[in-house]
Parts: C-alpha cells; structure tokens; sequence
C-alpha cells in the first residue's frame, strides 16, 4: 500500500501535511543543511516547518523511511520535444544527418513536421518525464530544426495548460529568430537571415508572457526564449532585453556551445558571441546562457562582469565530445552556474553524475567540485538564476516544491551521506515523488494528468512518424537506412 493513500494525485491536500524521512535536506541561511530524522510540514502551498519533528497539529503525517527529502530541482533547459540529439550520438556530421537544412528543402519551403496536436501532446509527455525524476521548476527547450520557422503562441498556450493541469512550475513563451543556416555544399553552411519574421516572432513571445504570467497560481512565468545567438541580429537582441526589463523575465540565449557558431558569428562579427554582446551593450544579468562549453578567457570575464547565469547541461555535451572548462573554474570566477538536461532521458541525477565526472577530468585541481556543488546548482544555483530566493530550498515560507528520492534502491550502495550516494550510485529512477506548489503531481511513477503507459505507445509512434520525413530535410535527401544505420547489422533468420 502506497504511504500516499491519503493524498490525491493532482490535487492540493487539505490541511497541514508533514513528510518525516531519514534525510531531510534543510536551508541553514546562506546554504543547504542536512537534517537526520527530520521532518518537513507544508500547507496551502507553503512550507511551515522544516527540522525535528513538528508539534503542532497536521492533517497527515507520511513515514517516508530510508529517503531524501530535497528542494525540488530547477531544469532551465528542459527538453520539451521528442529527443532527435539522440540520432546524433553515433551519426555525424550533423549537417550530413538532417540537422541543418539544406537549400533544396529551402526552396521547396519548410513546413510543420508535426500538427497541434502532436505538438501538444509532446509537451504534456515531456513535463511528465521532468516530474517523473524530481523536477520541479523547468523551462522548456525544443528544437527547431523541424518547424517552419518559430514556436507559436497556440502551442504555448496549450503547453502553459499542461504544466498547470499536471504541476509543473514553468518559465516560458515561444522561441523566435531572425535567421538559420542553410547548407549549400558538404560542410558549408550559410546564414539566412529575415529580421522582420523576427521582431514578429518576439511581438507573439510578449503577448503571450503578458496574458500568462502568474496564471494557475504562479506556476507559470514568462522567459523570452530567442534561438541560438548565431540566428539573433543585434536589433532582434535589443528589442529583446529592452522587453526583458519591461516584463521583469529572464532571458534564455544559447551561445558559446559549438563550432557552427563560433564560425558563424566570427564570419559575421568579427569576434565571440558573448563579446559582440558585451560590444553591443547587451549582456546583463537577465540572461541565461546554455552552455558556455566553447567559452574564451575573455568571454568567462563578460559573464562574470555582467552577472550571466551559465546553464550547464554535461550530459547532453559530453555525448558529443564537449565538456565545460571547467564547472570550478567557473564557481571560482563568481559565475552563477545553473542546470539543465537538454536531453533524454531527463534525468537530473545523471546530468549531475556526468557534471562531476567531466569536471574532475577538466581541472582535478578545482574548487567547488564536490557534490554538494552540483547539488546547489541543480537547485539554488536554478533558483538564483531565475531571480528567487522562495523555490530551490526548504525553509518556511518558500514554496513547496519537493522531491522525494529513495535510498533503498537495490543498485545503490549504503548511504553514508544522501547527496553522495545519489549523484554517485542513482539516477531519476529513485525519485518517489514530485511535489509542486504543495500539490502531489508525480508518485511513484503515476504523473498527474497523463496516462504514462499510453503515452509511451504514442511518443514512439510520433518519433517514428517524424523520423520518416527526415530525407526531405538531409542533404542529397539519402534513405533512413543510410541517414541512421543500426549499431549492428540487422539479421532476420530463424537461427543464425
């Protein structure tokens, strides 16, 4: 029998509900706390207490056992489409395998690769797989590579109903660009640019955080979300901080992450991406910046003089090869840092793993590179980023965003100390339960609105549906069968 019988999924409990557990992970003032035997008590949304057992009177008090109760983590690149950087890992180059667009399907005209529906329904699967391994607060990622151009304010709106349907606290509006590469020639890519669809597409990202900020009690917020800096003009980039300041929203723009921009903005600026912002006057501690892995001394230096959050997402980069230079030496320069997942599986607990690992082997010598680093960025890093001292923590009065994690998984070893054994020996899979705004949105593998069995059957299917459009959109338009060969060829004999 579940220990959360007297709770209802996707709905806020009546009364004053307290969590005890072997670990509960406090706030001390300046930084978490561990506290054994501790207990935890919310009501309407708020924590009341956190410490020793509470003496006042609770509606219901749930015996969590062997378990870690810890401030819900902040995923600030949170995948919210089906993961095609999948197809990547073993398939390259990039601009061989459908990752940019070719002349060819230029002239034809780009198209919606998914309906509205299909669109909406992959959010609603992904906010659920961020519940699902202890994510609280998430600002949503997609790629563009397969839309006619932007995001629209119809899907936005439908994903701001799911993250209030299901719990899930978001920061997001439409991502929008001035322009995007085409390829021309094995390897040669060009950009194209159209600065009005830009500034449009910014208009809808303003309407929409206007009509939508604070909507179901707070859990939705807005963030200006422009595309890659290579894409941006410098217009488009004022216009968007200008709004940013307008609105009070964090801005999110990814820059300094690969060769194609580091190529591209030196071909069109002369120089880095965050120094032609720090040039331009347009760097400031609005933005939120994925994810500094092809960073310069001199760009690190404009981040720290302005007050940039680094949004590190090591998983996803270390599959190709890239590693933050390095987590400590950015901790060490009084930059922000922040997490995200930017992949799948949206696994927090396996982005912090890998940013340990590839932080040892980048600079062993660095400082704040111990676990509980990566801890605090996952949580009151994301919350500093995001300008809010109520989310990322347990204290009285912050929201009660929590997640509970168990530590008496078979894989993982005994657990001297909680933060270690889960960075090290677990993955989202211990996560037992999801707490938003004081609701139960995820427990124990059931996410509040969202059938997750069905909802497999139907994300593989729409995977495969949009896989097969993949040659209209891949240079010289080869089949799947050479775009993404199996890892081993395919036999299918009665017996070998």
């Amino acid at each position: 029998m579940s220990v959360f019988q007297d709770l209802k999924l996707g709905e806020h409990p009546t009364g004053r509900t307290a969590l005890t557990a072997d670990w509960v992970l406090g706030y001390a003032g300046t930084g978490h706390c561990l506290i054994p035997n501790g207990e935890i008590v919310f009501e309407a949304g708020r924590i009341l207490h956190v410490g020793q057992r509470f003496e006042g009177e609770v509606a219901r008090r749930i015996q969590l056992g062997r378990a870690l109760i810890s401030p819900g983590l902040i995923d600030l690149d949170a995948l919210s489409d089906l993961d095609t950087t999948v197809l990547s890992i073993d398939h390259n180059p990039g601009w061989a395998k459908g990752r940019v667009w070719p002349r060819s399907y230029i002239e034809r005209g780009p198209y919606e690769m998914y309906s509205p529906e299909e669109l909406a329904f992959q959010k609603r699967y992904a906010f659920a797989q961020l519940l699902l391994n202890g994510i609280t607060t998430a600002a949503p990622i997609a790629s563009l590579f397969y839309r006619t151009w932007g995001e629209t304010t119809a899907e936005f709106t439908a994903a701001a109903e799911a993250a209030g349907e299901m719990g899930l606290r978001v920061y997001l509006s439409p991502a929008y660009r001035a322009g995007g590469m085409v390829l021309d020639a094995p390897g040669q890519m060009t950009p194209v640019f159209d600065e009005a669809r830009g500034m449009a597409g910014l208009d809808d990202a303003i309407s929409f955080i206007t009509a939508q900020q604070g909507r179901h009690n707070g859990l939705i917020n807005g963030m200006l979300a422009p595309d890659r800096v290579e894409t941006c003009t410098a217009p488009l980039l004022k216009r968007t901080m200008d709004a940013a300041r307008d609105l009070n929203c964090r801005v999110r723009l990814h820059m300094a992450q690969g060769v194609m921009e580091l190529q591209t903005i030196q071909s069109l600026h002369g120089t880095t991406a965050p120094d032609w912002l720090a040039r331009e006057g347009l760097l400031n501690d609005r933005i939120l910046a994925p994810h500094a892995t092809n960073a310069t001394e001199t760009d690190l230096t404009h981040y720290a003089n302005h007050g940039v959050s680094v949004i590190h997402c090591p998983l996803v980069s270390a599959r190709s090869g890239s590693i933050l230079r390095s987590f400590g030496t950015l901790r060490a320069r009084g930059i922000n840092i922040a997490m995200g997942t930017d992949t799948a599986p949206a696994d927090m607990l396996l982005n912090l793993l890998t940013g340990l690992m590839t932080a040892r082997i980048a600079d062993p010598t660095a400082p704040h590179q111990q676990s509980a680093d990566f801890w605090d960025a996952a949580t009151l890093g994301g919350a500093r980023a995001l300008g809010r001292t109520d989310i990322g923590c347990l204290k009285p009065g912050a929201c009660a965003d929590i997640a509970i994690f168990r530590l008496d998984d078979a894989i993982m070893t005994p657990a001297i100390d909680p933060i270690t054994t889960l960075i090290a020996g677990g993955s989202g899979k211990v996560t037992q339960a999801t707490f938003v705004d004081g609701r139960l949105s995820m427990c124990e593998g059931r996410v509040a609105g969202i059938d997750m069995a069905a909802a497999q059957t139907r994300a593989q299917a729409q995977f495969d549906g949009l896989l097969a459009k993949y040659p209209e959109r891949s240079w010289q338009h080869r089949p799947l069968s050479e775009l993404f060969p199996p890892s081993y060829p395919i036999r299918q004999e009665a017996a070998l």
